[in-house]
C-alpha cells in the first residue's frame, strides 16, 4: 500500500485528492474489478426491480401447482407449495443483499474505529484489545453466530448484531495493521504535536491513508457475511418462512431436488455469482491498490 508522505504532498499534511476519482481509474483499468462491480450491480438492480421483472407473488402459493417443472408460465418451476421459484429467486435477492450489507457496513465501521484507533494510542489500550480479540477469534465464527442468534432471535436487526459480533475482531486486525504502518509518519506526528484530538487524527491524518485497505476489506468481508448469512437461513436460523431468501429455499426445497432441481439450483446460482462477483471485485482492487491483506493481518 502507498503511504502518503510529506513530499509526496508536497509538504501538505492530509489524504490523497481526488480518491473517488482514483477508484474510478482504478475499476476501469483493472478487468476483475470491472467484472466483480458489474455483477454485484445486477444482482442489486434485479432485487430493485424484482417487481416489475415478475407478476407472481414470492409468497403466496397455489397448492394444485406444486412441484411443476420449468414452463412458459414458471421459468424456474415451483416450489412444494406452490411458489413461483424465479420469483422468489428474484425477490431473494433483497434479503441477501440488504442484510448482508448492513451486516458489513457496520462491521467495517467498527471494526475501522477501533484498528485506527488501537493503532494510534497503542499501549496498555493495544494490549488488552489485541487479547481480547484473540479470545473472541478462537470461538468458530457460526458457533458464535448460533449462540448469539438462539439467545436473541433471529430478526435482521439481531443478525447483523451477531454478524458484527464475529467479524469485528477479524477487522480489527487488518486495519490496525495498515494503521500502523500510518502512525510514524511525519504528518502524524505533526498534527499529534499540534495537539488535535485522537478523533481529528484518525479521521483526516490516519483514515484517508487507509481508505484502500478499508475499501478491500469491505468488499471480501461481504462475500464472507453473504455466505454466513445464507448458512443461518438453511439451518433455521436466519430468514423466517415464508420469507423469499437464497439460504431458506435451498433448506426447504433439497428434499425435492430430484423432483424439482431448479428450486434448489436457481438459489445456489445466484448465491454463487453474487459471492464471485465480491471476491472478483475485492481481488480486483487489491492487486490494483497493491493491497496485501495477509501483510495487512487478515
Amino acid at each position: 500500500m502507498t503511504l502518503d508522505t510529506p513530499a509526496a504532498k508536497g509538504g501538505q499534511y492530509g489524504p490523497r485528492p481526488g480518491f473517488a476519482a482514483r477508484a474510478w481509474r482504478t475499476v476501469r483499468s483493472s478487468r476483475a474489478a470491472a467484472l466483480g462491480l458489474t455483477i454485484v450491480a445486477v444482482h442489486a438492480a434485479v432485487a430493485l426491480l424484482a417487481p416489475l421483472l415478475t407478476s407472481y407473488d414470492p409468497i403466496v402459493g397455489d397448492a394444485s401447482r406444486a412441484l411443476l417443472g420449468p414452463s412458459g408460465d414458471h421459468w424456474a418451476g415451483t416450489d412444494q407449495y406452490g411458489r413461483d421459484v424465479l420469483a422468489r429467486v428474484l425477490y431473494g435477492g433483497r434479503y441477501a443483499l440488504g442484510v448482508s450489507l448492513a451486516a458489513t457496513f457496520l462491521t467495517i465501521a467498527l471494526g475501522t474505529v477501533l484498528g485506527c484507533a488501537t493503532a494510534l494510542r497503542g499501549g496498555r489500550l493495544d494490549d488488552v484489545l489485541m487479547r481480547v480479540l484473540d479470545a473472541v477469534l478462537s470461538v468458530p465464527g457460526l458457533l458464535a453466530l448460533l449462540v448469539v442468534v438462539t439467545a436473541l432471535g433471529s430478526g435482521p436487526a439481531v443478525i447483523v448484531l451477531a454478524v458484527a459480533v464475529v467479524y469485528v475482531p477479524q477487522v480489527v486486525r487488518v486495519v490496525r495493521g495498515a494503521a500502523l504502518a500510518v502512525v510514524p509518519a511525519d504528518y502524524v506526528t505533526a498534527a499529534r504535536a499540534r495537539g488535535e484530538s485522537t478523533w481529528s487524527v484518525l479521521r483526516r491524518e490516519v483514515l484517508p491513508n487507509i481508505t484502500d485497505v478499508v475499501c478491500v476489506e469491505f468488499a471480501m468481508r461481504a462475500s464472507w457475511v453473504v455466505l454466513m448469512i445464507s448458512s443461518l437461513s438453511f439451518l433455521g436460523f436466519g430468514a423466517n418462512p415464508p420469507t423469499p431468501d437464497w439460504g431458506l429455499m435451498v433448506s426447504e426445497n433439497r428434499t425435492a431436488i430430484t423432483v424439482v432441481p431448479m428450486a434448489s439450483l436457481a438459489p445456489i446460482i445466484a448465491l454463487a455469482t453474487l459471492v464471485v462477483g465480491l471476491n472478483l471485485a475485492a481481488d480486483g482492487l487489491s492487486k490494483a491498490w497493491g493491497v496485501d491483506r495477509i501483510r495487512e493481518g487478515s
